[in-house]
């Protein structure tokens, strides 16, 4: 093409034409090149628009997902707990009468070894206010 451009002057009408032609072809396919790049880029930012686009609606779904079985976890948890206080109150409600008869025997033998603890000790006692009582200090 660059020897029918150089050429220009020599030839007849004809071929001047056709190269006027020629020209005026490429220089079109030039211009529909650098549209084609453009359209190439807006189909390509479509395209990567669709990608995010369908990113974030994954992205949405995961998080709910997360969200749900979260919430399942808690619920679960929490009536596990529940029933686990449910079950020691009944045991503690329950043996209420025999928790108070064990604390009134372990009371009873308390005071018990208090009393043996005191005898011991009484005539001791009795003795030493006795001496404080019957001396005369000068």
């Amino acid at each position: 093409m660059e020897t029918l451009h150089s050429s220009k002057k020599g030839n007849s009408p004809q071929v001047q034409a056709l190269i006027q032609t020629v020209s005026d072809l490429e220089a079109a396919m030039d211009s529909m090149r650098g549209q084609g790049g453009i359209q190439m880029l807006l189909t390509a930012e479509q395209e990567a628009q669709q990608i995010v686009y369908a990113a974030r609606n994954v992205k949405m779904t995961r998080l709910r997902q997360a969200k749900e079985e979260a919430e399942m976890e808690v619920t679960n948890y929490r009536f596990h707990l529940e029933a686990e206080y449910k079950q020691k109150l009944s045991e503690t409600s329950g043996s209420s009468d025999s928790t108070e008869k064990r604390l009134e025997v372990e009371t009873e033998q308390k005071i018990q070894h208090l009393k043996k603890a005191g005898s011991k000790v009484s005539p001791d006692v009795i003795a030493m206010l006795m001496k404080y009582i019957t001396t005369i200090k000068t």
